[in-house]
């Protein structure tokens, strides 16, 4: 016989009111229980005070409840906040609070480790263990969320997924735990807050397109020939330049939605002027609203180095004066290994 429980988060309403019934029960108590899971954040049936103590006796025979817990917190200089979470089965994943005066934004992970080995990314260098569950990734949010409250008294403001794992390896989960976040009976944000970033999966994209999708999108570019590509992003090998291009297309026509590319620079690597005129040729046959320009964190495991300043700077220009709207991304939680690319469950 089947003993495990399942988890109550992966029912649906209707699902649940039919529970409810089967039991002899009224229907609306699955929308109290369902309130409770969603945006009262119990993890406990016994903190759902306004059901019956025999009935929060029987749900707990029946179903698990799982969450998320922090297993480690960090408080970098410049006010970012790392967090280790544990999952109920003692996997380990991490989570960033980002706080500039404007906006709070949670960098969240989508899987535990990742499959891609991009060879520039602490994460890449980890063996993916599993994807996390919807309610799992939403978890994360809930906890940064409070995180946001407690240490600047303000919300979320927006939502990154950038951090552990490639999310459109996780597809089902990220666009689930999408749904739960901004569904009005979960955390009410607005979709237009939250950017789903991607180190090139075309078919992916092509379906983020197909399912209409209103959050943004990113795209980890960080070289702009296949050649480079390849070196560094073994997934470019099955997803070239010319086929993500495509896609992104695509996905625009069907959206509308904004586009960013990511662009890290690596010294003597993707710096050069000749790199900068091909960016320049990629985001004229791209709808891209921005193109990001990103320090690189230097890791343990690989041989990259951040450019000079002055080679930062004339990169930069080169965009500019190509009429490329290019931003430039200082680092932030370098000290406490927070920053772009170091996630890693490092103690």
């Amino acid at each position: 016989m089947d003993n495990v429980k399942k988890n109550i988060r992966h029912l649906d309403l209707p699902a649940l009111e039919a529970y409810f019934e089967t039991i002899g029960e009224k229907k609306f108590r699955a929308r109290q229980v369902y309130e409770w899971i969603w945006q009262k954040h119990a993890h406990q049936f016994d903190q759902m005070t306004n059901l019956s103590k025999e009935l929060r006796q029987l749900l707990a025979e029946h179903f698990s409840l799982p969450a998320l817990t922090v297993d480690a917190t960090q408080y970098s200089a410049d006010g970012t906040v790392k967090s280790r979470f544990r999952t109920a089965d003692h996997h380990l994943v991490e989570g960033v609070l980002i706080p500039t005066d404007e906006r709070k934004t949670a960098c969240v992970s989508s899987q535990i480790g990742c499959s891609l080995s991009c060879k520039f990314c602490a994460t890449g260098y980890m063996e993916r263990k599993r994807n996390l569950d919807y309610d799992e990734i939403y978890d994360e949010v809930v906890l940064l969320n409070q995180q946001a409250e407690k240490v600047y008294g303000k919300k979320l403001s927006n939502i990154v997924f950038m951090g552990m794992g490639e999310p459109l390896l996780n597809y089902k989960n990220v666009l689930k735990s999408i749904e739960r976040i901004t569904a009005p009976d979960g955390l009410a944000m607005s979709p237009r807050r939250i950017t789903v970033s991607t180190a090139g999966v075309a078919k992916m994209i092509r379906q983020l397109g197909d399912d209409k999708v209103k959050f943004k999108l990113a795209v980890s570019l960080h070289a702009a020939n296949d050649k480079k590509r390849n070196e560094i992003m073994p997934i470019n090998e099955t997803n070239n330049i010319k086929a993500l291009i495509e896609a992104l297309n695509y996905f625009y026509q069907q959206t509308g939605s904004e586009i960013t590319f990511e662009y890290i620079l690596f010294k003597d690597f993707n710096d050069s002027k000749q790199d900068a005129d091909e960016l320049v040729k990629i985001y004229r046959q791209v709808p891209a609203d921005l193109v990001n320009i990103i320090e690189y964190n230097p890791i343990e495991q690989a041989l990259f180095a951040k450019p000079e300043e002055d080679a930062i700077a004339r990169f930069m220009q080169h965009l500019e004066k190509n009429r490329v709207n290019a931003r430039l991304r200082r680092s932030r939680g370098k000290d406490i290994d927070a920053a772009c690319g170091q996630l890693a469950n490092k103690d």
